[in-house]
């Protein structure tokens, strides 16, 4: 079996993915949602979100539930129109740190599904 990722920097990454994560950190609900295709799909935490409206509400309750800092760890190309990012979450959460895998799907420019997983 072959790798077929390729790791790179952040910069390097697609604007909507940069914008999404900067929107996420900023709690920024309508600049995240506005990366995403209107039928969209989460995965986090081992729940599924569908569309716009339920993510919005994932959104809201991810970002208000705890305080957390995002460190960039890494970043790799896994495909046509897949990406996935590394970042380490530290904050007053469960465990306290965690390494996530955002693995990114996009279709037409926009993100059409977000994977979160350690």
């Amino acid at each position: 079996m072959t790798d077929d990722t390729t790791p790179f920097d952040a910069t390097d990454l697609p604007g909507v993915v940069k914008r999404y994560l900067k929107a996420h950190n900023e709690h920024d609900l309508p600049a995240a949602s506005a990366a995403l295709t209107p039928d969209a799909t989460v995965i986090d935490d081992g729940r599924t979100y569908e569309g716009i409206p339920a993510i919005e509400r994932w959104l809201d309750r991810a970002t208000s539930e705890y305080t957390y800092t995002t460190t960039f760890i890494g970043a790799e190309h896994d495909g046509p129109d897949h990406y996935t990012v590394i970042q380490r979450l530290e904050g007053d959460f469960p465990g306290g740190t965690v390494d996530l895998r955002y693995r990114f799907t996009l279709d037409q420019g926009l993100i059409s599904r977000l994977t979160i997983a350690p």
